[in-house]
């Protein structure tokens, strides 16, 4: 017989070494799953936060619209109706530093989920307003909740991709316009056939219900990796040579800059249509239509600025919007204003989403919705003030013509800024 003792298998001598193996396998396969830049999973986050930005949005639009009939309501003047959307402004902008450090410390699913809880309440609130200030107040907590799902988002996407980073973060940011093209046309009709107070608590309710399912299956999507994905983040491209602090500072200026110049049309389109007797729903159209070749805007400065960088795409954005502004000095048809308002949003949709690549170029990933955040609170100052002192010109002059004056000589200074930056970053490369 042939000794064959040396075939057998002993499995007691291996049974503490072969689960350790396997535990290892299994947690390796866990975390690459969970962190491939550009990868399948990535795009359809990417999707479903599209989504939820779009929802979320509505607190930026819906003010715009509802405007005329809550000053002619309340007996207020210009200036003071446009006071709603100066407080949604603010609230944005402190929202979008508050929802960006949560997002960084505990993940952009909680941040997200407490917003949908103030927004739909606040709707609710607004609804039952009894006077024109307890309308302006409440509408700081509509703002405030709708800014994780814009500077929070962005600096959130920027962490899925690698190759295509710009595009993913403008994208994001697209779901603001996307929302700004479907909501005000949307408002404008409940406005007129059910009243704006109705609309309000309608938006309300239809918005919680909505954002929670969407966030149900983007927290789905990210599982384990809900609360840290900048950790496996890929690394910023860029290094200017200029701290943190100060790219945050100048990148802040710059923002509260051209946000001033972007506020006149956006907020005062539809007034302005109506003061030219065109009507209220022909501004609202406009404000459609600029929102949605903003998109466009969006998604093509993500791509130029994966081959170009944010701060060339910046500029060039700028430039554009400032052609745009001029042409409305000239120009006041009802066929001009409509060409122009396209024109306005082809050419400024993507100067916000580029602040954010910019951040993901030269700072940390750790810090990124943060560091955002904190930009986009800038952008949403320039917005709130440009709103209102738009409105306070109005009043003053009469006419519109000094707004857009004012406008234009915002986004002088904001050229100016992203020039001498620009021209900072080449020096530096060039002493490397």
């Amino acid at each position: 017989m042939p000794n064959i003792a040396a075939l057998w298998l002993d499995l007691g001598r291996f049974d503490r070494e072969v689960p350790p193996a396997v535990a290892i396998s299994s947690e390796l396969t866990r975390e690459s799953d969970l962190f491939i830049p550009d990868s399948r999973r990535a795009w359809i986050r990417l999707a479903v936060a599209v989504l939820i930005g779009s929802l979320g949005s509505v607190g930026m639009w819906s003010v715009v619209v509802a405007l005329p009939v809550v000053q002619t309501e309340f007996a207020a003047s210009r200036g003071t109706a446009s006071l709603a959307f100066t407080m949604i402004m603010l609230g944005f902008g402190s929202g979008a530093v508050l929802t960006g450090k949560i997002t960084d410390r505990y993940g952009i699913v909680t941040a997200i989920g407490l917003g949908i809880g103030i927004l739909g309440l606040g709707y609710v609130v607004a609804g039952m307003s009894t006077s024109i200030w307890h309308f302006i107040l409440v509408h700081f907590a509509i703002g405030l909740s709708s800014s994780a799902t814009f500077g929070p988002l962005m600096a959130e996407s920027s962490h899925w991709f690698d190759r295509y980073r710009g595009l993913a973060v403008a994208v994001a940011a697209s779901g603001n316009y996307i929302g700004g093209a479907i909501w005000p046309p949307v408002v404008n009709y409940a406005i007129e056939t059910t009243g704006w107070r109705t609309t309000h608590i309608a938006l309300g309710i239809f918005t919680a219900v909505a954002m929670t399912l969407a966030l149900i299956a983007l927290r789905l999507l990210m599982g384990a990796g809900s609360q840290r994905d900048h950790e496996n983040a890929p690394p910023p491209r860029v290094d200017l040579r200029i701290s943190t602090n100060a790219l945050t500072a100048i990148l802040s200026l710059a923002a509260i800059a051209c946000c001033v110049a972007m506020s006149m049309p956006q907020v005062h389109i539809v007034a302005y249509c109506g003061d030219l007797g065109y009507g209220v729903a022909r501004g609202a159209e406009m404000l459609s239509l600029m929102l949605g070749f903003g998109i466009i805007s969006r998604i093509g400065s993500g791509f130029l600025a994966d081959k170009i960088g944010g701060i060339r795409t910046l500029l060039i954005g700028s430039v554009a919007q400032g052609t745009a502004l001029l042409f409305y000095l000239f120009f006041d048809s009802l066929t001009s204003l409509y060409v122009i308002s396209a024109m306005f949003g082809l050419f400024q949709g993507g100067i916000v989403p580029s602040y954010a690549i910019i951040v993901r170029e030269a700072m940390p990933a750790s810090e990124a919705a943060t560091r955002v955040g904190i930009v986009i609170f800038a952008s949403v100052f320039g917005m709130s003030f440009g709103g209102w002192i738009s409105g306070a010109i109005f009043d003053a002059t009469g006419s519109y013509m000094a707004a857009f004056e004012n406008g234009l000589g915002w986004n002088a200074l904001n050229i100016t800024i992203m020039v001498l930056l620009l021209m900072r970053a080449r020096q530096r490369l060039a002493m490397a």
